[in-house]
């Protein structure tokens, strides 16, 4: 970190980003349980990740355009806004909730997913222009991790909060707690003293259209970022199954949604665990290979959860995919940042988040729609066989990612 004030002002960015990570996992355990409640079809399940991730995906590029010429800690206070916004739709629709019929129900349910996807589209191009802004080269790999471990904690209590909430005090309190937590995430961003400035411009002036072309011009001719931003997009979009818990909670491991929050927990206390030991450790050497290890263990932690027909052995496998995640989050990260020259971070990690963060709104479609047609275990098994398939492609196909170190990324 450059000084103490620097410090200071990471550990609130750290606050207000565990405490918007916490909100939205909360969010989401208790809107998937409430969806196949109000519907009992599993497509639901899809759709609703496809209404968050339309505006996502829609609005990427635009909002790694405006990152790169605005302030980005002001970006982020919109974030926060926009999903203040979302939860408040949620906390309206619970109070009058019993003077609305069931179709309205779901459409609240549904707007709310629009408007959350469409903040978070703002989220991550913003987060990656305020980082370096805050921490030195050298210490760029432990920061990530740092803020990793925040948000991978965030995911262990989340799931199981809301869970745990809902099941014992009902929606109104599930909601109003969502609500509370992102105006903890807002006030701490007021609280950062840096004064961030926009990117400084570099060479001349183009169209918007240009600009927004540029980000994914950078990103396809880069020899490390396509192969890396491919893999984990691919392996998302497949072997997440996330869209599926509640079913499983409910008609496989017939464990209720107690049960889901748990479900929902054990990729994050797995990856809390390893963010840990990487803010310890750098991976800096031999880093393609970790990566490419570490979504392949990924793949075979999924397989072994589709198949699972335990709860204990269930809950295991999700842990040991969330520690392979975050070695593979923190290695294509810390990648991404090095290879990112300053005054394209906004366009860069909006390409990057239309390859990862969309993916997984877009997996949970594909696995309400895979579940639908095939049935649920087979469905999670198709996607973990796929990301198995496409970790071994590109590691024969890319030889660049696979002998990649971080000392010779350089923008």
């Amino acid at each position: 970190m450059q000084s103490s004030s620097a410090l200071s002002d990471f550990k609130k960015l750290i606050s207000a980003r565990f405490l918007f990570t916490l909100a939205v996992q909360m969010q989401a355990v208790v809107v998937g349980w409430r969806i196949y409640e109000l519907t009992q079809d599993p497509l639901s399940l899809g759709l609703m990740g496809l209404a968050e991730a339309i505006p996502a995906l829609g609005l990427a590029l635009y909002a790694g355009y405006v990152v790169d010429r605005s302030r980005p800690l002001k970006v982020y206070r919109w974030v926060l806004e926009g999903s203040l916004i979302s939860s408040g739709i949620l906390l309206v629709a619970a109070y009058y909730g019993g003077r609305w019929t069931d179709h309205w129900q779901i459409v609240a349910l549904y707007l709310s997913s629009v408007f959350a996807g469409a903040a978070r589209a703002f989220s991550q191009p913003s987060m990656y222009a305020i980082l370096p802004k805050m921490t030195k080269r050298e210490g760029l790999s432990k920061a990530l991790a740092w803020m990793s471990t925040a948000m991978q904690t965030a995911r262990v209590t989340g799931p199981a909060l809301g869970g745990l909430i809902f099941g014992f005090m009902g929606l109104e309190v599930s909601y109003a707690v969502i609500f509370v937590l992102l105006v903890g995430a807002l006030g701490s961003t007021y609280a950062i003293r840096m004064n961030i400035e926009a990117p400084a411009s570099v060479g001349e002036e183009r169209e918007m259209v240009e600009e927004l072309k540029s980000g994914v011009k950078f990103v396809f001719g880069h020899p490390i970022l396509l192969p890396a931003l491919s893999l984990d997009m691919i392996s998302v979009l497949f072997g997440g199954v996330t869209a599926l818990l509640p079913i499983y909670a409910k008609e496989i491991l017939a464990v209720g949604p107690r049960g889901l929050g748990i479900l929902r927990a054990a990729p994050a206390i797995g990856a809390t665990v390893m963010g840990f030991i990487l803010t310890r450790i750098e991976i800096r050497k031999n880093a393609g290979k970790y990566l490419l290890s570490a979504v392949f263990g990924f793949g075979l932690s999924i397989l072994v959860f589709a198949l699972s027909k335990d709860f204990y052995l269930s809950v295991l496998a999700l842990g040991l995919s969330g520690i392979f995640d975050s070695v593979s989050v923190v290695v294509r990260s810390t990648a991404v940042q090095l290879a990112s020259p300053d005054h394209m971070r906004g366009r860069i990690s909006s390409v990057n988040s239309m390859f990862i963060g969309s993916s997984n709104e877009v997996g949970e479609f594909e696995s309400g729609v895979a579940a639908k047609f095939l049935g649920t275990v087979p469905a999670a098994c198709f996607g973990a066989v796929m990301c198995l398939l496409t970790v071994s492609i590109i590691a024969w196909k890319s030889p660049t990612l696979r002998n990649m170190d971080m000392d010779k990324v350089t923008p």
